[in-house]
């Protein structure tokens, strides 16, 4: 089985199967339950908040698209436990297209909506910057980001960092503007 050390940097999501998988929040809840360290259907039900049988449900689905995989097993009381990790270190999506979800976004929306308010700290800025300011600041915002990965400590309570630099598109004029 392969260590931490020869996971595969990225997961390229290519087949509807895997974009499936990785679209329901339960099921990216489990990949962050699984992000730092492996654990068993029972580990996963109980950080998660689902029965086990509903953790096993969803794991399997994930297994099935490639994204997780056992990583271990034991024998506990005549039961083989197994033990499942992500199949890379990061996911990487497909663009959803002008106009489409944006997946990771309907996913941290909803995190930081079933966040305690005393732990957030969110904030938006308006900026005007030529393409080269904008290129920097992406490049900088995905380094801060990996570095501090790499400082993640698995014993620590878990902390997600979402950022998204993005030129606005078009707003369309609703009544409310007019007034």
């Amino acid at each position: 089985m392969p260590t931490e050390d020869e996971l595969p940097e990225t997961f390229h999501v290519t087949t509807q199967e895997q974009l499936r998988a990785v679209s329901n929040l339960t099921r990216h809840r489990i990949m962050a339950v699984l992000r730092f360290q492996p654990a068993t259907i029972t580990q996963i039900a109980e950080r998660v908040g689902l029965a086990k049988g509903s953790s096993s449900y969803h794991v399997r689905l994930l297994e099935r698209a490639g994204l997780v995989r056992v990583v271990r097993t034991r024998k506990v009381r005549g039961v083989t436990e197994r033990y499942y990790a992500m199949s890379a270190r990061a996911i990487v999506l497909p663009d959803p297209g002008e106009g489409g979800p944006d997946v990771l976004m309907r996913h941290a929306v909803a995190d930081l909506e079933a966040s305690p308010a005393a732990g957030r700290h969110v904030r938006m800025a308006h900026l005007r910057l030529t393409e080269e300011q904008f290129e920097q600041l992406g490049a900088r915002l995905q380094a801060l980001a990996d570095e501090y990965r790499e400082l993640s400590d698995p014993s620590l309570p878990d902390a997600s960092l979402v950022f998204a630099l993005f030129h606005p598109g078009p707003r369309e004029r609703t009544e409310e503007d007019g007034k």
